[in-house]
């Protein structure tokens, strides 16, 4: 052990806790520490006399960043620790958590248990998880696939780790799509909906996980989403609804820090799936929600039999953690909307709420399905009434007026401009558009930057069912650097099969 003076390093490293020491300090501080270690950092708390401390992974400097006699951390690592620049700490080698066997085991195809998932997702949410020991838990979750005990088990240990939202005995509504469908910002245009016709909606969201735009990325662009708890139930006493980005809240924090190495991935296993989602509905106090599975080619879910694999999983743990849940499998032959990217699917939700001739209808039309199953699932509306009722808030102009209640109560954002660079990408051949891949549509997506640059993403110009001649354009890519222009224009002409036209084999 070794003392040091502590010092803020001003470095986002995505949830993880890193600490940095100069060369120096390991040639001559005897600390039996080398880069990538995991060490221990602790120092009293003069005010309350408490002694604090953090883990984290070890990273060595060799410029002037820091003294022989400093130890830097970065945001969330200082955050946590809670002590003062300048501080006197402590630093010794830390042993990994023994909840990292447990994880080893798993990899093996051992069957965990409750206790075995509180012990890991406790040891996650307090940041003792290097990224390579996250990566091997994410792994272990797609090659040792949970059986359903498991998955409840994982699941109600996720939602022990955090805080939970509560609305007293008030029917609260949720909904969540799993994704894999670009543009699907049906969330922004039902909360509205549903908030005007009194059900009290308090949607938390992610952000992009593997796609080019989560609801909280687009809901970001026209409003504050980093609500604490405190200011998200005044603004749902005040306006019936909010938009806002889980992650803030520290719902579920475990399942927060497993997506920041899902994310890189590209991996959404089906356990982390049902659990994440499950977790977030409960821990944000959700009593009634609907859960959207889209079906089709390029989606996460390609048949209707893993389709309905995966509703039961969704229903079973569900009423296992005391949700009324239903499920709604949905067809997706390609995005929803004709923007891809968090400014572009902004527009259309707009778009929507201001019932523009040219708004998007597939989006309308979904959005309007889940707000109308949601009224009759909680008794807002009777059976088969849901539907109209929704329609008819939203024509009537009191889904946009309440869109913009929620906005302005949030903090309004002013929206950001077009991205400055565009080009159109053209069809490779004539016919009527059968499919468009959703997969690889999200990757020229993200390419051009989303959702990072809120203004990068795709405008399609051509969607499923229309007719397009060869060398029309057919969707239009937008980014703010010319690097990501071209990394995104470069990727769209490499892949082979993007559209799929009807006399296609």
């Amino acid at each position: 052990m070794t003392d040091f003076r502590l010092k803020h390093l001003p470095l986002d490293t995505l949830r993880e806790h890193v600490v940095v020491i100069h060369e120096r300090a390991v040639r001559t501080g005897n600390l039996g520490l080398h880069p990538l270690d995991r060490a221990r950092v602790f120092g009293i708390d003069r005010q309350t006399g408490i002694q604090r401390e953090i883990t984290g992974v070890l990273n060595v400097c060799s410029n002037d960043l820091l003294e022989a006699d400093e130890i830097g951390l970065s945001d969330e690592a200082f955050h946590d620790l809670g002590l003062p620049d300048g501080a006197a700490v402590g630093a010794s080698l830390a042993v990994a958590p023994l909840s990292v066997d447990l994880v080893r085991a798993k990899l093996r195809g051992r069957h965990l248990g409750r206790k075995d998932f509180d012990a890991i997702l406790t040891d996650v949410a307090a940041r003792r998880y290097s990224r390579v020991e996250l990566s091997m838990f994410v792994l272990g979750c797609v090659f040792q696939k949970f059986d359903l005990s498991e998955l409840i088990d994982y699941t109600l240990a996720m939602i022990a780790t955090g805080e939970q939202l509560k609305f007293g005995d008030s029917v609260v509504a949720d909904k969540h799509c799993i994704g894999g469908v670009p543009g699907n910002r049906t969330t922004m245009i039902l909360v509205p909906i549903l908030a005007q016709l009194g059900l009290k909606i308090p949607k938390t969201s992610s952000r992009a996980i593997t796609s080019p735009a989560g609801t909280g990325d687009t809901m970001a662009v026209l409003a504050d989403v980093a609500l604490s708890p405190q200011r998200l139930y005044r603004i749902v006493e005040e306006v019936g609804g909010c938009i806002a980005w889980g992650g803030a809240l520290e719902l579920a924090p475990a399942d927060d820090i497993l997506i920041t190495v899902e994310r890189p991935m590209e991996i959404d296993t089906e356990a982390q799936m049902v659990a994440s989602i499950l977790a977030k509905k409960k821990t944000a106090g959700a009593t009634h929600v609907v859960i959207d599975i889209p079906v089709g080619p390029s989606t996460k879910v390609r048949t209707a039999e893993l389709a309905e694999h995966l509703a039961s999983s969704f229903r079973a743990v569900g009423e296992r953690i005391g949700l009324r849940l239903e499920t709604v499998t949905t067809q997706a032959l390609g995005p929803i909307g004709y923007g891809v990217g968090p400014r572009l699917e902004a527009l259309d939700v707009l778009s929507v709420l201001r019932c523009e001739p040219g708004a998007p209808a597939d989006l309308r039309e979904k959005s309007l399905m889940l707000a109308g199953r949601l009224l009759e699932m909680t008794g807002a509306e009777p059976p088969s009434r849901g539907y109209e009722a929704a329609r008819r808030t939203l024509d009537s102009g009191a889904a946009l007026k309440r869109f913009d209640a929620i906005v302005d109560a949030q903090g309004r954002r002013e929206m950001p401009a077009q991205a400055p660079l565009r080009r159109d990408v053209a069809a490779g051949q004539s016919g009527m558009i059968a499919q468009i891949d959703c997969w690889e549509i999200s990757r020229i997506a993200k390419r051009a930057g989303a959702p990072s640059n809120a203004c990068a993403g795709v405008k399609l110009y051509k969607r499923v069912g229309d007719t397009v001649m060869r060398g029309e354009p057919i969707f239009e890519i937008h980014a703010e650097s010319d690097a990501q222009l071209q990394a995104a224009l470069e990727y769209a002409n490499s892949v082979r099969r993007l559209v799929r036209y009807v006399e296609d084999p």
